[in-house]
């Protein structure tokens, strides 16, 4: 059988794979399995949730979940994915529960677990829920006074607020933002939180109806910021996505800048400042190399890791370094966050702008972004692709062919037949036919 946590949580079609009837059994199953590992007081869980329709009834079934394990619950309501996590470490909970599917359409939903401190889950306790999921329930369940308790966290958005205010170097008086909500879980805390810094805010996608997240709007639908920064004139626009853990921006003329050059800004802002650990930034492998250009040019390190914030956030941890991220925008400065924070990196970002004077445009010119072509080829079988002795002999022609000027990367999809071809050149043409070359090959190699 599949694994049923992801690389971020348990996720699908609310109310089909993703039912009550399995919320509230992961939720119950969480709850034991944290009371087995500390059994000095009954387990406390952080609950909050994004404004899709569907959350408000899986919070109903995680909440049931949770009590009817013994757990005592704190509601936090609608707030960002980094809220919860940040509530977690500020109120002492064993753990958290997040209900989004991020930048997903609105049909979809899904459940995000933090540890003690608002950590991601380790893959080892994921491990142990899902194996009590099909597990009879050891002893009795709780009765009378042993069934959790539920308590409103009223103050939940303020106490995020005033975090990310703390967390903020630079007051932002004179910036003008326009920032696109996604009619999603930033709503009401990021034009708050901005406002509060010093910018002027004007808001765009803030009303979610529950039915509205995510459509044609926030991060993954960039082109009606992009627009009314040129209308308002705006400094920058700052787009999140449906839980606000990623952001990405546009500067004055309307250009969209990436993760990519918003950790090559914040690299060269903390390295200037002494608080860059070990002069070292934590990327993927999907960064541009101009990124990759940019660091070695000022003396800073780039590690990469596989695909994904998870493991962006192992390599942070493990190694103690002080920023990472990725190309989408989810950006992690561990000194302040435990997980990827969309409004504590455009915070950051507009401190950088506010504290030099400068523009974004100017900022995030330190690094050219290189032409990038990605192409996901269906393969019979990407395992035999992937190691394809003509596959690699294309690649290592391609790569000479390039030489320090361009990057190749070939690597199978986690979950389809599929091998993803990414070429970066210094002219789109040449990336292009790069690309076509390699996908041709890889056609015919499985």
């Amino acid at each position: 059988m599949a694994r049923l946590f992801g690389t971020d949580g348990v996720r699908g079609l609310a109310n089909a794979e993703l039912s009550p009837t399995l919320a509230l059994t992961v939720a119950a199953s969480a709850a034991r399995v944290l009371a087995a590992h500390d059994r000095s007081h009954r387990p406390v869980a952080v609950v909050g949730r994004d404004p899709r329709a569907s959350g408000e009834m899986l919070e109903a079934a995680v909440v049931a979940g949770l009590t009817s394990a013994g757990a005592d619950v704190l509601r936090a309501g609608v707030l960002p994915t980094p809220a919860v996590a940040f509530l977690v470490a500020d109120t002492g909970a064993d753990v958290g529960v997040m209900i989004s599917a991020s930048h997903n359409p609105m049909p979809d939903n899904g459940i995000k677990l933090f540890a003690s401190g608002g950590h991601k889950l380790p893959n080892g306790i994921e491990d142990e829920i899902e194996a009590r999921l099909s597990a009879t329930a050891e002893g009795t369940a709780p009765t009378g006074a042993e069934i959790g308790r539920v308590t409103d966290l009223d103050d939940a958005v303020e106490r995020y607020v005033d975090h990310l205010l703390r967390a903020t170097p630079q007051r932002l008086d004179g910036v003008r933002v326009v920032v696109d909500c996604a009619n999603g879980a930033a709503s009401t805390a990021a034009p708050e939180v901005y406002r509060r810094a010093g910018a002027e805010v004007i808001a765009i996608h803030a009303e979610p109806d529950g039915i509205n997240i995510n459509e044609g709007c926030g991060s993954t639908h960039i082109d009606g910021l992009m627009a009314a920064v040129v209308e308002h004139k705006a400094d920058l626009g700052v787009a999140h996505d449906g839980d606000a853990d990623r952001c990405l921006a546009v500067d004055a003329d309307g250009q969209l800048i990436d993760g990519d050059q918003i950790m090559a800004v914040l690299a060269l802002a903390m390295s200037e400042a002494g608080e860059l650990s070990d002069n070292t930034l934590v990327g993927t492998v999907m960064s541009n190399l101009g990124l990759h250009l940019t660091m070695r040019e000022h003396g800073i390190a780039l590690r990469t890791t596989s695909v994904g914030d998870r493991y962006v956030l192992e390599e942070l941890r493990a190694s103690g370094y002080s920023l990472g991220g990725e190309q989408s925008g989810h950006v992690v400065l561990p000194g302040y966050a435990t997980t990827g924070d969309g409004l504590l990196t455009a915070l950051r970002l507009m401190s950088r702008m506010a504290a030099t004077g400068k523009s974004l445009a100017s900022l995030a010119g330190v690094m050219r972004r290189l032409p990038q072509v990605l192409v996901n080829v269906p393969v019979a079988d990407k395992v035999a692709a992937a190691n394809s002795q003509q596959v690699a002999d294309a690649v290592a022609d391609v790569e000479a062919e390039l030489g320090d000027t361009g990057r190749v990367l070939l690597r199978p999809s986690g979950t389809e037949q599929l091998i993803r071809v990414m070429v970066e050149a210094p002219e789109l043409d040449v990336a292009q036919a790069a690309a076509d070359r390699l996908v041709g090959v890889v056609s015919v190699a499985s």
